[in-house]
């Protein structure tokens, strides 16, 4: 399955100021598999180490973390010579072994010429650092989300819709009405399978949405495990009850998240590590309300912010959306679209690397997102349909006459009276 992130790869295999890579991503957003392939097609050889499956080597790099001790080790283990710049090594689920993430500190500095790229699906949550640090400033970090819809296009074979989709947005220009309503069926299709690779492959194999659902059954499962596995009793429970309160919270009028809604008398002091927990594991997205001043991070209100699970297809299936109001050749009249909309938005925005943010005013109005870009705020309103009348747009413009917004919804391509339409579908060409 084509992933973007095999571009950083290559970015990060070819620089001259190369340091050990780290991928961060919840469990099954396909890390394993894109290393895997990339080590087979960039390198003579891969040495892959599993560090929750392969015991034995584990404890043989937690003796020492010298980096030609593990080098030595790794080539008497495997039975093969390890070579600079043409034997890919792989660290998998490094969170198991503290040590061997400490070790990527002193292949950094004394052994740089090894390329090693190290992943884990709960790195600051599972580790234990009492005894040994993370190597802050001697690794690269870089993140793995589920597929956009962008990736998602090129998995469904219709990678030629990315160029189109593309072109018009950029002339905003309307579309063929025609590839118009496909890129939009295409795109309700992806609400329901959403971006997991294992999802989206069974929907290729079987070609019927439906087919994702018990994917993602087990993959919620296998959250839920991880939240009793990596966490002490008492707080895997606020774990879990946060979240599987994130549908309740996005079904109210004011969709910020509420602690009370949790349990009754629910503060932030009680679950305020566990919304932690679920963020640094990835798999929420965590958007702040801010003032419209730049910079934005600077104006965050710490304690007023909405919770987006990390994948569309997954909250489809936490809520329970009855999935043929959703899978359809016209647009979906429900009620309860909007979180869904929102949950797709918020995704595809921090995929292309955005930090978003909403805004309120005075209770009065709110808008959904504003990213920033460069020196300019840039307000993005959300419409579920081609309904697209929006007062709380309208006031953010008259107040601060923004140098343009952005309105996403079902309508084509499009550009009007300093509103730039940008249809569903063609979010990832923000």
């Amino acid at each position: 399955m084509k992933r973007e992130i095999v571009n950083d790869l290559i970015k990060w295999k070819e620089s001259e100021n190369r340091k050990p890579l780290i991928i961060h991503g919840a469990r099954q957003v396909g890390k394993t598999y894109i290393v895997k392939e990339f080590g087979k097609k960039y390198y003579d050889n891969l040495i892959y180490v599993n560090f929750e499956t392969n015991q034995e080597i584990s404890s043989q790099i937690t003796d020492s973390i010298d980096a030609k001790y593990v080098i030595n080790k790794l080539e008497l283990f495997y039975g093969e010579k390890i070579l600079p710049e043409k034997t890919l090594i792989f660290f998998d689920e490094i969170q198991a072994n503290e040590r061997a993430l400490t070790a990527l500190k002193y292949f950094y500095e004394d052994a740089p010429e090894y390329h090693i790229i190290a992943a884990g699906s709960l790195l600051g949550i599972a580790i234990n650092r009492k005894n040994y640090s993370f190597p802050v400033g001697k690794v690269q970090m870089l993140n793995m989300y589920p597929l956009s819809f962008k990736e998602f296009l090129t998995a469904i074979g219709r990678e030629n819709l990315i160029t189109e989709i593309q072109k018009h947005f950029d002339k905003d220009e309307k579309m063929d009405k025609d590839i118009h309503n496909l890129c939009l069926k295409l795109y309700r299709t992806y609400l329901v399978v959403g971006g997991m690779p294992e999802a989206v492959q069974i929907y290729l194999d079987e070609q019927k949405t439906i087919a994702a659902i018990d994917v993602q059954s087990e993959i919620l499962l296998s959250y839920e495990r991880d939240m009793t596995k990596y966490a002490e009793n008492n707080l895997s429970n606020r774990i879990i009850s946060a979240f599987d309160s994130i549908p309740v919270q996005l079904a109210k009028d004011n969709q910020k998240f509420q602690y009370k809604v949790i349990s009754k008398g629910g503060t932030s002091s009680i679950f305020g590590e566990a919304i932690l927990w679920l963020r640094n594991s990835g798999i929420v997205n965590q958007v702040y309300k801010a003032n419209a001043e730049l910079p934005l991070e600077m104006h965050k209100d710490l304690a007023s912010f909405k919770l987006y699970m990390s994948d569309v297809g997954l909250f489809v299936n936490k809520a329970k959306y009855p999935l043929y109001q959703i899978d359809l050749d016209t647009e979906p009249t429900m009620i309860a679209m909007g979180p869904l909309t929102e949950h797709y938005v918020a995704n595809e925005l921090k995929i292309k690397g955005y930090e978003s943010y909403y805004w309120e005013s005075d209770g009065k109005a709110e808008l959904d997102f504003m990213i920033q870009k460069d020196a300019d705020i840039i307000p993005i309103e959300v419409k579920t349909s081609t309904h697209t009348k929006s007062r709380s747009l309208d006031l953010y413009m008259k107040t601060y006459n923004p140098k343009y917004a952005i309105r996403i919804s079902e309508k084509n391509f499009g550009f009007e009276n300093n509103i730039k339409s940008v249809p569903l579908y063609a979010v990832f060409c923000i």
